[in-house]
């Protein structure tokens, strides 16, 4: 069976001994990401649809990283600033998603930083266009 962690590089990951992609068998877990860069910049504070549009292409990114795709995305879990913002949010949620149509969950949250407008976080199983899995 398929075992691969992924760390994001994230300051708490070591401290908090937990990674940021999770690969076991099939089943795919991408922890929270936000719309902080790698040099601890915030990207496009308080617009909530270039942060989507930044965060998703970073699922992207870390999902090829476990062979999984956009595609097998089963669940998206979004944690956002103020839910009458989450326009921009569900605009591009439906940009990303369209035919594949995961369950969405979206929860009103305080983030961490100021400007950061939503958090992501995601499940998904590897499987054939006919949904078919295999336990490798």
């Amino acid at each position: 069976m398929t075992l691969k962690t992924i760390s994001g590089g994230g300051r708490f990951e070591k401290a908090g001994s937990y990674c940021r992609v999770k690969r076991v068998g099939p089943f795919v877990f991408v922890a929270g990401l936000t719309a902080m860069q790698s040099t601890g910049k915030m990207y496009a504070p308080y617009d909530i649809y270039e942060q989507t549009v930044f965060i998703f292409d970073k699922i992207e990114d870390l999902l090829k990283e476990v062979d999984c795709k956009m595609r097998h995305i089963v669940r998206t879990r979004a944690f956002v600033t103020d839910m009458r913002d989450a326009g921009g949010f569900i605009r591009r949620h439906g940009e990303v998603f369209q035919g594949i149509e995961p369950v969405l969950t979206g929860v009103q949250a305080g983030l961490t930083t100021p400007g950061m407008m939503v958090e992501i976080e995601v499940d998904a199983i590897i499987h054939t266009k006919k949904g078919k899995i295999s336990f490798k």
